[in-house]
């Protein structure tokens, strides 16, 4: 990557490097630093980087990890922020975004370092207050995010993903765990699986064990509210987003603005409310139809948990070259929850779509409530067909994303806009 300066430019990729650039040198491309010097690149770490790209270093930092909610709650962060009348940025899965405008397209969960600096350094010219972050394990493994000091941190959950990575479940907590180690502002969910942090500068959040930031009431029958107790204080949370999982995800982002800013508790619930959700996110696409980027077993069970109250038409698939532990559980959770069961191709990868599919029916008994469609649009067409009166189709594993990669090739393709072709075809 090369990011232009006055005096030529910034590189993390050796093979980039000419006479008089600059190569900054981080933990993941160090062993290549003699090769840049050799083409006499000058070598520079992420303190000298910030000087050269005029960061601000007073933008306070937010990073959110866990395996599921980064992206929603780092979503609502901003959305509350920009409400409450602050300059912000965002992070994340969704690409990143400056003051309400997109600035790059999806992408790592969390971008290279110097990615980042990019983004901070237009963020200063926004003259930005704020960057909000998603942090994976796979950035902490990594240390993506090394030399960058964070304000605040957030802890969504721990549950099974990215094994394939990590190798254990003890392996993938210790690499959540190393995030909340220093004595920043930190968020953890009391409700959580428990994992170790500086107790230093932290906030409790729950619903079920005593915290903090204490849900005293609350309703889920068609969107949210709730009563949030906090000191001698007490806040609303009234939220058109559905489930108990979202209720999670707005206690961390709103207690998380609320100790940065401390707002007009008024203006603060008003903002809540005007949060909509992220695309792709338990996102309603047509009538009864709602597609989520669930893929792990919890984030099956939360999204199919949050419906449980409607027959439910469940689309689904797992991603070749990744943990294949969870396919079978996430079948087993999608069973239980659905009337009808439609297993089909997510994003297969390297792998043979039909072998995928073996592994996920390997976690529950075949019956007539389970049909096999290889082919993710015939499979969202037999669910749309498939549907009576008010039941709900519920199309999972992709989200908003675009494409389907088969044999190392991504092919457009976009549940919502598959779903809205069908239905405008069956007209």
């Amino acid at each position: 990557m090369i990011v232009k300066i006055n005096d030529g430019f910034i590189t993390d990729n050796s093979n980039e490097c000419k006479q008089e650039c600059y190569f900054l040198k981080t933990t993941q491309n160090e062993k290549f630093a003699p090769s840049a010097l050799e083409k006499g690149a000058k070598i520079i770490d992420v303190k000298q980087c910030y000087e050269l790209l005029n960061i601000d270093k007073n933008i306070k930092i937010i990073g959110i990890t866990g395996t599921n909610g980064k992206t929603t709650t780092a979503g609502a962060i901003y959305s509350i922020l920009l409400d409450l009348g602050y300059k912000c940025a965002l992070m994340g899965t969704r690409g990143s975004f400056i003051n309400d405008k997109k600035i790059t397209p999806k992408g790592l969960t969390t971008a290279a370092i110097l990615q980042t600096l990019e983004l901070l350094s237009l963020a200063t010219k926004e003259k930005c207050e704020f960057l909000i972050m998603e942090v994976s394990s796979h950035a902490l493994v990594q240390n993506r995010i090394e030399g960058l000091e964070f304000k605040a941190k957030i802890f969504t959950n721990l549950t099974q993903d990215h094994l394939d990575f990590h190798g254990s479940f003890e392996n993938y907590k210790q690499a959540k765990e190393s995030f909340f180690t220093d004595e920043c502002m930190k968020f953890i969910n009391k409700d959580a699986s428990a994992i170790k942090f500086n107790v230093k500068n932290s906030f409790s959040y729950g619903i079920e064990n005593p915290s903090y930031y204490h849900i005293k009431a609350y309703a889920l029958k068609n969107d949210i509210e709730a009563v949030v107790n906090f000191g001698k204080e007490n806040f609303m949370i009234e939220s058109s987003l559905v489930g108990i999982f979202n209720l999670y995800n707005l206690l961390a982002a709103s207690a998380c603005v609320n100790e940065l800013v401390k707002p007009n508790l008024k203006k603060l619930e008003k903002a809540i409310s005007n949060f909509g959700g992220i695309e792709g996110r338990m996102q309603v696409v047509a009538k009864e139809v709602i597609v989520d980027f669930a893929h792990t077993p919890d984030g099956i069970e939360k999204v199919l948990n949050a419906l449980r109250y409607k027959d439910l038409i469940v689309v689904f698939g797992a991603g070749g070259d990744r943990d294949k532990s969870k396919r079978p559980l996430m079948a087993k959770i999608a069973k239980h929850y659905a009337k009808t069961l439609i297993i089909t191709s997510d994003n297969p990868r390297s792998e043979e779509p039909m072998d995928i599919i073996n592994d996920i029916l390997s976690g529950i008994e075949q019956d007539e409530s389970v049909f096999i469609e290889c082919d993710r649009k015939k499979a969202i067409k037999k669910a749309l067909e498939l549907k009576k009166n008010d039941e709900f189709v519920v199309i999972l594993g992709k989200g908003d994303e675009d494409y389907q990669e088969i044999k190392g090739v991504k092919h457009p393709f976009n549940d919502k806009e598959v779903v809205l072709q069908i239905l405008k075809e069956g007209k």
